[in-house]
């Protein structure tokens, strides 16, 4: 083959052709720990720092090495030997791709001379350097570490054919045939034991997870429960084996990080199973639920009984209110075995036990205790299943032993239950048969029964694909607003022939994949920053603009690289089983083309549900011109050559690549924010607004002057200067000096909220101390500083909006309301936005694609958490009959693992924190007594509280356990309720202090006096009690009652009779802590500055000792305030983790995936 140089000239090395720079890598765990860590990284100096610490923490070979110094000689240790370490450059990576690349492609007869091989490998190393394209994951992994490195490693059971002698062969090691494929689809047998059979498919899949690569199996082969064994007996059918594939799948780690494997579970729609497939993940999710519930309630029933059996002894028949305990356990549900257990261990002498409580977190014990949580789970369906639904008919389940045996359901039925379970958890998703098989280009050869686990690759069993993705941004000229169509083809062209050597040099995890890849060789071209490109020309997502250019771009990709295959197989022959399907893959290249000419439908052939074809009214003409040219010459070439590979393209979610190529969108999504926080070489962030934003608004006619004014509107001023409602002026009345101010403005930069700027971490322990602030205030995760000195909510959300920014462009000064769609994005935007791309966007870009796609097309449509059954039901019809071949939803908050934006439901928030007059209790007791106190009294007089109330809260530690004392007060200050909240250990009290408390509330509010309510319960004794950290003047006490009514009494009535005498001065000599009680820190006082906090001089005469502190602290309050923002990323509908590629904490659920927003990255496979 001829290669022609368009990047690259004769005589330059490419690698010249950019600057490069040093940069530092580095990933922290959640708690601040670091977990990687590497400096003196080389890359080019447009690569962002997300793009290089996915290259060094994902990408670079850290082992076997051989070290260079600066001049590339080998670096040798005292004895002389070679120095062996990890890579260190870009170039080193690149290098060993392309270079491997270009010695298989060179060794078989790629190209026609060794200056084409040159010019090959070198347009090669420009696009990667440049992030013009990028190959996926494992090829990064693996490709060229035996070509570069001699590295070999022990070999794992993989096949190759050999493509001089066509025999198939064993692998002798790990590495001098990579596994560079990404998807895989393999079959299984309903056997057990042998090969491709059951516990086979196991170890397959084993294989392909170890090296970072994902699989997806049709699981309908086997049969169903109760139908017979051949040995005698009955099966225990398809769900039994599943789930010990999935709990496999949870074990292992792909690619040795810390990514789950990646897996596709696909079960017919007849199967006798299916109901119970259907329902599985959602129903393993309501044990998740019951776990968690039930945990709880036992710990608090038998920490309770354990409690008072230690105190007053284990006689049940003697004891009556152990027997009142006990049966108030029974009835919640507590087994009675679990009571006798503890009862018995008393009587051995046991005094303290542990009762396990659970969480809803994804990667906790109660989730991994169920099944179905590592794959993706989906339904095979046929057009005759989606008529019966239609006409409300019957659906037949067979037995897979026996046809003619199983049983009807209404297909209603069937279809309701997928529509609920995949409301309630996401799954399963769909995949239409009829559609899929009907654009397959080999069905002589056997019908395409699955997916890969992200569902672009579709293909026969046992096959695998290799998938590259063109960053489309690097192919439009921003000046002429013309796409570059030369460059763009000639790019298709390249990585054609780079996907189909990597199949020669592949190997792969099973005789069968290895002889079927052999025989088929397809690929898996892609593309990504679609979003992007159609923002800077000014195109709404969703517009028939924007189908009719994601058209005719995806039609112009597999037309090049269907020419460019047939170009192959010109010199080097069609792949294997061409010729027995030629007619049918023929067929499908015309429909393709079809498409592309928009012809009426019935000119397609062998096609029920016909596809969209590019409308040439919205089209540009000389990109359509261009598609139509390509596809004759792809027809062509076909009739006269073949092709030399049975499958060419495919559209996948490029969550990983995407960032090395530093891609704003993935895949053929839109955008899903307008302001990003951009990751900084020296560690934090930058606010910018989203980069396609000025360039789509300069398109437009807007002036300098009006884009900075609608940034501004959008990213904030990031400064407080000029701010009116929270102003310079106005903290300084409140206590602020120029230091404290400009430690704010130093965190303004990188803030999404300033109310996450004004805390201990930034302004210091002692400056909150020196302006009132209480230890147990500011130590509240729930603590808004801003409030409590006097600023009204108004005052805050005006200064967001200046200082932060509305992270919107609706309402934007000089913004026109008709280009308001150009900027839709995925999500709403900021606190305020209302505008997003409607579901149903989403399904018309993904139908606009697709015909031109030779695989499918990977998305998640993202619905909001109010999204109803109809809704679901018609996304799932509407992509049936728009020609799509799978589908996949996610209804914000269907997972139970991920936390519910409180703020969404401020009815059920409030009756959380206070109760009402009618659910203060939902247990009988409580308000059984509560209501015999009312019935006993004579004319009672409650005193009722005023609406809006003062109070304070207190933090402290009593033992190990952490209580918040919170109160309301009358307006002449005296004491109306209190609650009390215990987390972490004791948890079990938290039911039943709190009933106590409302019991006390309402005490006081029937003027029981406070002094008779301390005196009643001070010195009361049980666990927990002891020492006492976080108030100033009880330092122990006899049980948690008892600190609460010595507080009362200290802060209510005055009273020291029972505080204790104050032998450490905490604050001052033993130092103050983190807010954990865990770590000290030295502080240094400084009398003379103590009363000259407003002075002028102030700059000049703060305490040096002081900063010094807050040096030395900054890191100990590192991994405190890490978790605080963990808590507030909760409170907001975050997961609290934070992103592995980008640091940041904005990180949500995404179906069975996770999603950073700042950076785009997910936890799927790419």
């Amino acid at each position: 083959m001829k290669f022609n140089r368009i990047f690259t000239k004769e005589g330059e090395n490419p690698f010249d052709k950019f600057k490069y720079v040093q940069r530092t890598s580095e990933m922290k765990n959640p708690d601040g720990s670091v977990v990687f860590k590497m400096d003196n990284i080389e890359v080019p100096e447009q690569w962002s720092q997300v793009a290089t610490d996915i290259l060094a923490q994902k990408y670079f070979r850290k082992t076997q090495v051989p070290l260079t110094d600066s001049n590339g000689k080998p670096l040798k240790d005292k004895f002389g030997r070679q120095k062996y370490g990890s890579e260190n450059s870009l170039k080193q990576v690149v290098h060993r791709l392309a270079g491997a690349w270009k010695d298989w492609g060179q060794r078989y007869g790629y190209f026609d001379t060794e200056e084409d091989a040159n010019v090959f490998y070198d347009e090669l190393v420009f696009m990667l350097l440049n992030q013009m394209a990028a190959p996926n994951s494992p090829q990064w992994f693996n490709t060229g570490l035996f070509y570069a490195y001699n590295i070999t490693g022990s070999k794992q059971g993989h096949y190759y054919v050999d493509p001089d002698t066509k025999e198939l062969k064993h692998s002798d090691d790990a590495y001098s045939r990579p596994q560079p494929h990404a998807c895989f689809i393999q079959s299984i047998k309903d056997d057990l034991i042998n090969e491709g059979g059951i516990f086979d498919l196991a170890v397959r899949e084993a294989r392909i997870f170890k090296f970072g690569s994902g699989t997806g199996t049709n699981f309908s082969g086997l049969r169903g429960a109760k139908e017979p064994l051949s040995g005698g007996g009955i099966s225990s059918g398809l769900m039994s084996f599943l789930k010990i594939f999935d709990r496999a799948a949870g074990a292992i780690k792909s690619g040795g990080t810390t990514r789950r494997a990646a897996k596709m579970v696909i079960v017919d729609i007849d199967h006798p199973d299916i109901e119970e497939f259907i329902e599985w993940k959602a129903k393993e999710e309501e044990k998740v639920a019951a776990m968690v519930t039930g945990s709880k309630i036992n710990k608090f029933h038998l920490k309770g009984i354990l409690d008072f059996v230690i105190a007053n002894g284990t006689n049940v028949k003697e004891n009556k209110e152990l027997r009142k305990k006990i049966h108030a356990a029974i009835i919640e549900g507590v087994p009675l075995s679990f009571i006798l257990r503890v009862l018995n261990l008393v009587e051995q002498g046991f005094t303290t036990l542990d009762f396990e409580e659970y969480n809803t977190h994804y990667e906790g014990d109660a989730y991994n205790t169920v099944s179905g949580q590592n794959s993706n789970n989906s339904v095979r369906v046929t057009n005759a299943f989606m008529k019966a639904v239609e006409n409300d008919d019957s659906w037949e389940l067979h037995w897979r032993t026996d046809q003619t045996k199983g049983k009807k359901v209404r297909a209603k039925e069937l279809w309701n239950k997928i529509l609920i379970s995949a409301w309630k958890c996401a799954d399963p998703g769909l995949q239409y048969d009829t559609t899929i098989n009907e654009w397959h280009t080999c069905p002589n050869s056997g019908r395409i029964n699955a997916s890969n686990p992200c569902s672009e690759y579709m293909f026969l069993d046992d096959t695998a694909c290799n998938l590259a993705s063109l960053n489309l941004a690097k192919f439009f000229d921003e000046n002429t607003c013309i796409f570059k169509v030369d460059e763009y083809k000639h790019s298709v062209r390249l990585w054609t022939v780079v996907l189909e050597i990597s199949v020669l040099m592949a190997q792969f995890p099973s005789k069968a994949m290895a002889q079927r890849s052999y025989d088929f060789r397809t690929l898996g071209l892609g593309y990504a920053n679609l979003g992007s490109l159609l923002m800077i020309c000014g195109i709404p997502y969703d517009s028939k603009e924007a189908m009719a250019i994601a058209g005719v771009i995806t039609s112009l990709m597999t037309s090049e690289a269907y020419k460019t295959s047939a170009e192959m197989a010109s010199q080097l022959g069609a792949f294997p089983k061409y010729d027995k399907n030629k007619e049918q893959m023929l067929r499908v290249i015309k429909n393709h083309r079809r498409a592309t000419y928009n012809v009426p439908d019935e000119e397609y052939e062998g096609l029920t549900i016909k596809p969209i074809g590019i409308n040439d009214d919205y089209c540009p003409k000389y990109l359509l011109d261009s598609a139509k040219e390509s596809w004759d010459k792809v027809l062509e070439l076909g009739e006269k050559y073949g092709f030399r590979n049975a499958q060419v393209t495919v559209l996948a979610p490029t969550g990983t690549i995407g960032l090395v190529m530093d891609c704003d969108t993935t895949g053929i999504e839109p955008d899903f924010a307008i302001v990003k926080f951009k990751k900084l070489a020296g560690g934090g962030y930058f606010k910018i607004c989203n980069q396609s934003v000025s360039k789509a608004l300069k398109k437009l006619g807007y002036t300098c002057e009006q884009i900075n004014e609608i940034e501004k509107y959008s990213t904030g001023h990031s400064t407080l200067e000029n701010c009116q409602s929270i102003s310079y002026n106005k903290l300084k009345q409140k206590g602020f000096g120029e230091k404290q101010i400009k430690q704010i403005e130093n965190e303004l930069k990188s803030a999404f909220d300033i109310r996450f700027t004004f805390n201990k971490w930034v302004l210091g322990e002692t400056f909150l101390k020196k302006i009132g602030i209480s230890e147990s205030k500011y130590n509240d995760t729930n603590f808004d500083l801003l409030s409590e000195l006097g600023f009204s909510k108004e005052d805050i959300d005006a200064a967001n909006d200046y200082v932060c920014g509305t992270m919107m462009l609706e309402g934007a000064p000089y913004l026109k309301e008709e280009h308001l769609p150009i900027f839709d994005t995925a999500n709403r935007c900021g606190s305020k936005g209302k505008r997003f791309i409607h579901f149903l966007a989403h399904i018309n870009m993904m139908a606009a694609a697709q015909p031109f796609i030779t695989g499918a097309i990977s998305k998640t449509v993202n619905m909001p958490a109010d999204a109803t059954l109809e809704q679901i039901s018609q996304v799932y019809t509407d992509s049936w009959k728009m020609m799509l071949k799978a589908i996949a939803l996610y209804r914000d908050g269907s997972k139970l693992s991920q936390p519910l934006n409180s703020s969404a439901f401020p009815e059920i928030n409030e009756i959380l924190m206070l109760g009402d007059e009618d659910s203060l209790d939902e247990t009988k007791g409580p308000k059984e007594v509560q209501e015999q106190i009312l019935a006993n009294m004579y004319n009672p007089l409650r005193r009722r509280l005023p609406k809006k109330r003062k109070g304070f809260v207190r933090e402290a530690y009593i033992g190990n356990h952490k209580v918040y004392l919170r109160t309301g007060e009358y307006e002449d200050g005296s004491l109306g309720e209190i609650f009390i909240d215990m987390y972490k250990e004791g948890a079990a009290f938290r039911g039943l202090l709190n009933s106590f408390a409302i019991l006390a509330s309402k005490a006081l509010q029937y003027s029981i006096p406070l002094d008779e309510l301390v005196d009643t319960f001070t010195f009361t004794r049980f666990d927990p009690a002891g020492i006492v950290r976080g108030h100033e003047a009880i330092k122990s006490s006899t049980s948690i009652l008892d600190y609460i009514f010595r507080s009362l009494g200290y802060d209510y009535l005055g009273r020291t009779d029972f505080v204790q005498v104050k032998t450490v001065d905490e604050s001052e000599k033993n130092g103050k802590t983190n807010g954990n009680g865990d770590h000290h820190i030295e502080q240094i006082e400084n009398n003379e500055n103590s009363e000259s906090l407003f002075s002028p001089e102030e700059k000049e005469n703060e305490d040096v000792s002081e900063s010094s502190n807050n040096t030395k602290s900054s890191n100990q309050f590192k991994t405190s305030g890490t978790q605080m923002q963990s808590e507030q990323a909760k409170l907001i509908g975050y997961t609290g983790e934070t992103c592995e590629y980008c640091g940041s904490i904005r990180v949500k659920r995404n179906g069975s995936c996770t999603v950073c927003e700042e950076c785009g990255a997910t936890s799927g496979c790419s």
